[in-house]
């Protein structure tokens, strides 16, 4: 069905694994310290960007008086610890394991890279990808198209010649400003 494409751009929270639902109870945990809040359908708008933006935006919500990388910081770190007990792929990874060996595949994520590095081995999945694009990685995030313009170049593949797959407006607008046929997962 890919076929036609060189590469293959996977993202990855609510793409290839399930973890949306456990970074928003990792976001009503920390929060809940602050005597904060959040808007669930809000944030699930901001999915694709990096923790720290999600932070700034409730926090400016809040108009509360908080750092967000600090706020972003605790977030990952509560994450890190639900996320392991409760991460589990989604069917897509069996687009994954049909085209491996076949294609080359990146992941591009708006979650830091180390988390994904430590995800995906964790489900033993990380052999799969040749690329692994974090926030951290990049200056500007989706919806800008930098995250998947690197995965291409680490992957030697021209952006016109890759297709991405992702949840979130912002990765979609992302694949299209780089060039890259996208797969909207939630219509599949």
């Amino acid at each position: 069905m890919y076929d036609c494409y060189d590469g293959l751009i996977f993202d990855m929270d609510g793409t290839i694994l399930d973890t949306e639902q456990t970074h928003r109870q990792a976001w009503a945990h920390v929060l809940a310290g602050y005597g904060l809040s959040f808007d669930e359908n809000v944030v699930i708008g901001l999915n694709g960007s990096p923790t720290w933006r999600v932070a700034q935006f409730i926090i400016d919500s809040h108009q509360a008086d908080l750092d967000p990388y600090q706020l972003a910081a605790e977030k990952t770190a509560a994450v890190e610890i639900m996320l392991f007990d409760s991460v589990r792929p989604l069917p897509l990874i069996e687009v994954v394991k049909a085209y491996h060996g076949r294609k080359p595949m990146a992941v591009g994520t708006g979650s830091e890279h180390k988390m994904a590095d430590a995800l995906l081995k964790h489900l033993n999945l990380h052999h799969y990808f040749a690329a692994i694009v974090g926030a951290d990685d990049v200056q500007r995030h989706k919806p800008e198209p930098d995250t998947f313009l690197r995965c291409a170049a680490l992957l030697n593949v021209a952006p016109e010649k890759c297709v991405v797959f992702e949840d979130a407006d912002f990765g979609l607008q992302a694949a299209q400003a780089a060039g890259m046929d996208a797969v909207d997962v939630r219509l599949l």
